[in-house]
């Protein structure tokens, strides 16, 4: 094969699991960690803004943001983020990945920052500026999702690859549970200094004037991560294939792996610029679409039906905790206790349902495979919300609320340990080199559309409490994952193999090998006659 020809690629590919890997896992996973508090730590501040900008005396009832702003508030990240992976994936093809890697979390750091703040005290000119800046934020967001997963998947060996992507993604486990436990803190020392009356006892003063400082912070805090990872992400060299594959210069791949990593790569300049004019074909060439095309309808459905599910469970779990007993009627705590359980139900949740599920699928991903997982976690969500759908009046009442609990966490699990982890993974070792950043951002904005379902629609059904709504939701819900279930076959599994061998590069090569040879045989052939 043509992975044994070019050392570069071999090199890659054999090279024992070192310093540098764990370090690059890190790097980008700190993204990742970042990502995760940015886009979920909203639905722990989302009520407290309702009842800070939205209380209406006439009502008689704790302030509550209406539906669409709800709506835009926790989904205006999402349509950044989907157009941010567009963007920064098309980047990451033609620019390299390092070149725009370090722009990403330059705008999430400044978006962050500026998400706390806004131009006016007015509720719409709040509202306003939070939306403004939460969709550049999520435009920075994106463009995380193809660079790090291709960086990540381009330094890895094939042994350890699923593993390492995985272990990236599985930061986003971390920022969901941190999400939880600064907004946590930061309501409970609010809470400790200013913490006001129950709602019933006095309705004004029930939404401490304090408590405008909070989410201002959490929002704010999600800066600091990305902050400090900036200086890192500088210094990581660009990936030895794309400087190797793409640009056609073996002698500087070599220079650069041989930096980071302790081995050593043969600079083959001429065997190295047959590969790259074997594999030059576009994302919208026939070839590539007789090659690839259904494992990029796979990877863009999976992942489009996943999100629909994942991201309703998180954006509507604030709705769904009141169900479980894990947090007061409204109108008996304060906003800032209300705030304070939220966080606190969040936090429990994720740490012990959503947290586990991603540990799973690093150290099994390489054991099971991708597919395998993927099968599974799409089946068991479809089980698991299909019991919660059918009897949610039996599980709403007190004495079952731990069962419900535990269905619920159930499904956070094998979300995780199943398709949230492994449709990231697969479309980065599906493609070719040319189009990989490119084609594991058109699946992952497939999956943030899932999202913007999840966030523009399905929340809909769950904000007021309305059992026949909820029970709806969570049947589509099981629906969906069963969709994704069937669509798992499209795409194949990738564990053990080069990603040249997978994308089929070196089979392509090889292929322009042997018509090189024939046609030089002909020659000879021609001139003995």
């Amino acid at each position: 094969m043509a992975s044994d020809n070019l050392t570069v690629l071999n090199a890659l590919d054999t090279a024992r699991t070192q310093w540098y890997h764990v370090t690059a896992v890190v790097i980008a996973g700190m993204g990742f960690f970042t990502d995760a508090y940015d886009l979920f730590c909203i639905t722990t501040v989302s009520k407290l803004l309702g009842r800070l900008y939205y209380y209406d005396p006439a009502t008689h009832a704790p302030g509550k943001l209406p539906h669409s702003v709800n709506n835009w508030v926790t989904g205006v990240a999402l349509v950044g983020t989907l157009t941010g992976q567009l963007v920064f994936g098309w980047l990451g093809d033609k620019l390299g990945r390092k070149k725009v890697y370090g722009l990403t979390l330059i705008l999430m750091v400044i978006c962050a920052l500026c998400s706390g703040l806004s131009f006016g005290y007015s509720r719409k000119v709040v509202i306003g500026t939070l939306c403004f800046f939460r969709f550049w934020l999520g435009f920075g967001i994106g463009g995380d999702y193809p660079l790090s997963a291709t960086i990540m998947s381009e330094y890895a060996n094939k042994r350890t690859r699923g593993a390492f992507i995985a272990a990236v993604f599985a930061m986003q486990g971390v920022g969901i549970i941190f999400a939880g436990l600064v907004s946590m803190i930061v309501s409970k020392v609010f809470l400790m200094n200013f913490g006001g009356k129950a709602f019933t006892t006095d309705e004004v003063f029930s939404t401490e004037p304090e408590a405008d400082y909070v989410w201002r912070i959490v929002l704010m805090l999600g800066a600091l991560p990305a902050l400090l990872t900036y200086y890192w992400r500088m210094k990581m060299p660009e990936t030895g294939r794309y400087t190797a594959i793409i640009e056609g210069n073996a002698k500087q791949a070599a220079i650069d792996m041989g930096k980071v990593l302790d081995i050593e790569i043969q600079a083959e300049g001429e065997k190295l610029a047959k590969f790259k004019a074997a594999n030059e074909y576009s994302l919208l060439s026939n070839e590539f679409f007789m090659r690839h095309g259904h494992h990029l309808l796979g990877t863009m459905t999976t992942w489009f039906l996943l999100d629909i599910a994942f991201y309703s469970q998180n954006l509507t779990q604030k709705d769904i905790f009141p169900t479980m007993g894990l947090v007061s009627n409204a109108k008996n705590i304060s906003a800032l206790r209300e705030m304070f359980e939220t966080s606190r139900a969040m936090f429990v949740i994720a740490l012990l349902g959503t947290f586990p599920g991603y540990w799973f699928t690093v150290f099994f991903i390489e054991k099971i495979g991708r597919f395998k997982i993927q099968l599974m976690g799409f089946f068991m969500m479809s089980v698991f919300m299909a019991i919660i759908g059918v009897k949610y009046d039996y599980l709403k009442t007190k004495e079952h609320k731990w069962t419900f609990a535990a269905l619920y966490g159930l499904t956070f699990f094998f979300a995780n340990f199943g398709p949230n982890s492994t449709t990231f993974v697969l479309p980065a070792e599906l493609f070719p080199t040319r189009v990989r950043s490119t084609c594991h951002a058109l699946s992952a904005a497939s999956g943030k559309a899932g999202a913007m379902v999840s966030a523009f629609g399905v929340q809909q059904y769950t904000q007021d409490g309305n059992v026949h709504k909820i029970k709806k939701a969570m049947l589509f819900l099981a629906f969906t994952n069963m969709l994704g279930f069937c669509c798992t076959f499209l795409v194949t599994e990738t564990k053990g193999r080069s990603l040249e061998e997978i994308s089929g590069e070196d089979e392509k090569q090889n292929e322009t090998q042997m018509k090189s040879n024939r046609t030089d045989s002909g020659h000879q052939d021609d001139g003995w006659d």
